[in-house]
C-alpha cells in the first residue's frame, strides 16, 4: 500500500460520505458536499501524479483508480438527477453513465484479447473527464435555477458531447478487434 493508493481509497471513502450528506436536512450540506467532491477530484489528478512520479505504479491502483472515478461520477451524478428531478439533467448524466459502462466493458474484452492498448485514455478523454468534474461541482455547489447552477449544466452538456466523441473514437480503435471476433 502507498501514498497513490491511499488516495484512491479515500476517494471512494469519500463517496458514502457525499451520500450521507447530501440527505442531511442542513443549509450546510450541500457546500460540504461540493467540497468532498473537489477534494475527491483533486485527488484522482494527485495519485496518478505522484505514482508517475515516485515510479508507485501498481496494479493494484491500475485497477482501482478508474474504479474509483467511474463510482465518484456515477453517484454525483445519481445524486444530482434525485436532486434537479428534469429530463434536461438527466438525459446528459444518462449519456455519461452509459458510455461509462460501454467503455469499462470494452477495454475488459480487450485486455481479454491482449489488445488493452488499443482503448488507452485519450485526451478527448483527459478533457472529457475535466469538463465532467467542474459541472459536477457546480451543480453540487449551487441550488437549480441559480446562474451558476445554469453554467454547470451547459458544462455538464459539453461532457456530455465529449462523452460521446470520446466513446465513437474508442469503439473505431477497437472495432477491428470486435470484427475479427464475430
Amino acid at each position: 500500500m502507498n501514498i497513490p493508493n491511499l488516495l484512491t481509497l479515500a476517494r471512494i471513502v469519500f463517496i458514502p460520505l457525499m451520500v450521507v450528506l447530501f440527505y442531511l436536512p442542513f443549509s450546510w450540506s450541500m457546500p460540504v458536499v461540493a467540497g468532498l467532491f473537489a477534494v475527491a477530484s483533486l485527488t484522482d489528478w494527485l495519485d496518478g501524479y505522484l505514482a508517475r512520479r515516485w515510479n508507485q505504479s501498481t496494479p493494484f491502483g491500475a485497477f482501482l483508480d478508474p474504479v474509483a472515478d467511474k463510482l465518484m461520477v456515477v453517484v454525483a451524478l445519481a445524486l444530482l438527477i434525485e436532486r434537479y428531478d428534469a429530463m434536461w439533467l438527466t438525459l446528459p448524466a444518462l449519456v455519461i453513465i452509459g458510455r461509462e459502462i460501454v467503455i469499462s466493458a470494452l477495454r475488459e474484452w480487450m485486455a481479454e484479447m491482449g489488445n488493452r492498448g488499443s482503448v488507452a485514455v485519450s485526451w478527448i478523454g483527459k478533457l472529457k473527464t475535466t469538463l465532467q468534474m467542474i459541472a459536477l461541482l457546480i451543480l453540487l455547489a449551487f441550488t437549480p435555477g441559480s446562474p451558476y447552477a445554469q453554467l454547470g449544466v451547459a458544462t455538464l452538456y459539453l461532457a456530455a458531447l465529449l462523452t460521446l466523441w470520446s466513446m465513437i473514437q474508442y469503439l473505431r480503435a477497437a472495432w477491428p478487434h470486435l470484427a475479427r471476433s464475430m
